[in-house]
This record gives structure tokens, sequence and C-alpha cells, in this order.
């Protein structure tokens, strides 16, 4: 019976308190321009950081509109398998393994 009378509350998903007398935050309103064309607004606190750039729903960056432009990462150009190859080797070197793989082939397919 005990639970039953628990039943309808809602318990911690409800706050019993009222907003009355309640003093929110100052807030500022931020814009985004997105580069199709989406604007983007969203309330801040007066106090917070602002990011320079947001995701927009379309999946594109959104920059902050009178705002500075974030930095410019310097993008590394991918490593290939040869590039990390010739870390390690000098073409004469590869020339003269190349060499001797294919004279120990040789002489397996001689066999």
């Amino acid at each position: 019976m005990a639970d039953r009378a628990l039943r309808g509350m809602r318990l911690g998903t409800q706050s019993l308190e009222s907003i009355e007398n309640a003093d929110l935050a100052a807030r500022r309103d931020v814009h985004y321009d997105c580069p199709n064309g989406h604007i983007l607004t969203f309330p801040f606190s007066v106090e917070a950081d602002v990011p320079l750039s947001w995701e927009c729903h379309c999946g594109a960056l959104a920059l902050l509109r009178d705002g500075d432009q974030p930095e410019a990462k310097e993008e590394k150009a991918a490593r290939t398998h040869w590039d990390m190859l010739l870390e390690r080797r000098t073409i004469p070197e590869l020339e003269e393994l190349l060499e001797e793989r294919l004279e120990y082939l040789r002489s397996m397919r001689a066999s």
C-alpha cells in the first residue's frame, strides 16, 4: 500500500519551489554565421567565455559574428610507407636489397 501513496508525484523530476523572486543571470545573445548561410543564435551568460566557432546543424563550422577568426591549424602531410622507409634506408641500399631478393627468388624458381 505504501507504493501507491507516492504514485503520480514524479519525485525528483520536478522542483516544488516556485521561480518567484528568483533573479536570473544576465544574458546576451551571441550570433554565429555559417558559410552555408545559416545564422545561429545562442544565449550566453555575460560572464561566460564565448567560443570563436560553433558546429552548425548542417555540419559546417559557423564563426562568431564580429569576432576574431580562429587560428588556422597546420595540417601535416600524411606520411606514407615509402616516406618512412626512406627515413631508414637510402636508395642504393634499397636497390641492393631488391637485387638480393630477386636473386633468391630466381634461385628458388630454378630448383
